[in-house]
């Protein structure tokens, strides 16, 4: 029974609360850097954004398939980049948690200022372990909720700050504009907008639950979530150099709207702007939890991650994926010591990275996936604007912190390195084996490892069957099918399957085929299945039960624009070719 998908409204709010939560620490943050013109900085920002609405659109419009970068790479390209991809989403996750919970403690520490943040951080973070734990994922409505608070909140900051200046005169925003700029206008921008682009952190998060979208939802989020950041942003920035003296915004970067609340309306706005805040940023820790939980489980259901990863507790959670992600944020959180500044480096550089990988997907997915229909096209220049925009952006916060760099690279190179691990395992273990035979020869058992034991462990890794979609290609296709298994899967058996229907005959030439692809590659043992039928969503569903061969362990060639079917329908079957 199909479920009910979100409407604009509910996606929107599911990704736009991550998203529109930068709002509350962004623009004290893009002052720092480009002082007065951060406004500026912040609309040039708008702009690059305004470029991914076209390349996110062609990308999710052409696969709309959950799992955003990861997905693109891994049906464009080989299973290792798409994992380099999945290792810096995971980081982002990781620094939208812990920046978001850190920030949500921020504000509720100007409520209650006896509350220590530090512990309280971790404690929230805690807290939504324990409900992920508990089976309980973002409920939309919920979403609504909030995102609806939180715009209107904004909205009478704005407006009352408006009223202040209209009220107060602008002698405070002459001052700030007055005020010297360290290095000249350029190079405030450069950096301003290098720090601005943490502001749209969070765009990707609709590509990572389109499946659960309506149809024709999910380029309306893009446009939602591409008008609130492009509006607020900049706004707000602007607003804070003109009721505030810029020494003042240094002073209160962590919760900036809520003393721009205090300053322009009272007591009362700025509790408003905090209990805002607090609700929105909690809305953004259980967003990473949810998305990286499903990022993982793919990954592990990929062969990627271990299988121990797919355990699940009476609810339904992947706990041991969770309990990992939540002790990574705590150490994150303890390494920076929840200062902002270092999070939001980890979390820029990451977030940023995994942009690139979006545009450079799109080139991929131009040049090599032609075929395939889009409802949007992204031309090359936009293409190349973009990349160049956040490449731009991704040196600017290297060179502004070259310390935050350390601090990303103590969490992605290891993350790689268990990746790489993970992926090279079978190579791994065969060379262990030789080692163990040639040191039993000798000596005797090696710390209890016997041969047999990493036989069977090859053995059980070899034996899960891929299967490949065939409608009669050239040889030359079905050896990059061949190649590609060789190269990113686990597995010495695959069948290639091809349907016929009634009196329907195989071509000579394609069982000749692959019998010489049988005899050239020695690994594989390739089982040619000859079936009944027309190839859709409900043969892969009889196949998969009839053979017990996950979906994503299917693969097909790229179909073209009369292709009856969306990606989507497929249930996870991978194009190769």
């Amino acid at each position: 029974m199909s479920h009910k998908k979100l409407t604009e409204l509910e996606a929107t709010a599911i990704c736009g609360n991550d998203i529109s939560s930068s709002c509350l620490y962004v623009s004290g943050l893009a002052i720092t850097y480009a002082g007065q013109y951060a406004w500026l900085a912040l609309l040039i920002v708008g702009a690059v954004l305004f470029l991914f609405r076209k390349i996110y659109g062609e990308v999710v419009g052409a696969l709309p398939l959950n799992g955003g970068a990861y997905n693109v790479l891994l049906n464009t390209t080989s299973k290792n980049n798409a994992a380099l991809a999945a290792a810096l989403t995971i980081l982002s996750y990781m620094a939208t948690a812990v920046i978001s919970a850190s920030e949500a403690m921020h504000y509720l520490h100007t409520l209650w200022h006896g509350l220590p943040v530090l512990p309280a951080t971790m404690g929230l973070l805690g807290l939504f372990l324990v409900l992920t734990l508990l089976g309980m994922s973002e409920s939309a409505k919920v979403a609504v909720v909030i995102f609806l608070v939180h715009l209107a909140s904004l909205t009478l900051l704005c407006g009352v700050a408006i009223w202040y200046v209209a009220t107060h005169g602008t002698d405070t925003l002459s001052l700030n504009f007055q005020a010297p700029v360290k290095g000249g206008i350029a190079t405030a921008l450069f950096y301003g907008f290098s720090a601005a682009m943490l502001g749209i952190s969070g765009f990707e998060s609709s590509a990572n639950f389109v499946e659960e979208q309506a149809p024709g939802v999910f380029q309306k989020t893009l446009r939602n979530m591409w008008v609130v950041v492009s509006f607020f942003n900049p706004l707000l920035a602007f607003l804070l150099v003109a009721v505030l003296p810029l020494v003042q915004v240094g002073e209160h970067t962590a919760t900036i709207l809520a003393h721009l609340g205090q300053v322009a309306g009272g007591k009362w706005l700025a509790a408003l702007i905090s209990i805002d805040a607090v609700a929105v940023l909690s809305g953004a820790v259980l967003t990473s939890f949810v998305g990286v939980g499903g990022l993982m489980k793919r990954m592990a259901l990929d062969r990627i991650w271990p299988q121990s990863f797919l355990k699940e507790n009476r609810r339904g959670s992947n706990y041991i994926i969770l309990i990992a992600f939540f002790l990574l944020c705590v150490s994150i959180l303890l390494i920076t010591r929840g200062e902002l500044g270092p999070l939001a480096g980890v979390y820029t550089i990451s977030f940023l990275a995994v942009m690139a990988f979006f545009a450079i997907g799109n080139f991929l997915l131009k040049n090599k996936r032609a075929r395939l229909p889009r409802p949007v096209y992204a031309s090359v220049l936009t293409v190349t604007l973009a990349l160049m925009g956040v490449l731009l952006g991704l040196y600017g916060n290297v060179k502004l912190h070259p310390e935050y760099l350390v601090v990303f690279l103590q969490y992605f190179i290891p993350t790689m390195v268990l990746v790489v691990i993970m992926l090279e395992r079978v190579a791994i273990l065969k060379l262990v084996l030789h080692a163990v035979r040639n040191y039993s020869k000798k000596h005797g058992t090696f710390l209890g490892l016997k041969p047999q034991r990493i036989r069977q462990m090859l053995h059980a890794l070899n034996q899960q069957e891929f299967v490949f979609f065939t409608k009669g290609d050239n040889v030359s296709n079905l050896n990059k099918v061949m190649i590609y298994v060789v190269e990113n899967e686990f597995t010495n058996r695959l069948k290639i399957v091809t349907l016929v229907e009634g009196d329907e005959q195989v071509s000579q030439q394609l069982l000749n085929d692959v019998r010489v692809l049988d005899r050239a590659y020695t690994e594989i043992v390739v089982d040619f299945v000859i079936r009944q039928g027309h190839f859709g969503p409900q043969l892969i569903d009889e196949l998969s039960a009839e053979w017990g061969i996950p979906k994503n362990f299917m693969f097909i060639g790229s179909p073209g624009d009369r292709f009856p079917y969306q990606i989507s329908e497929l249930g996870g079957v991978r194009l190769i070719i």
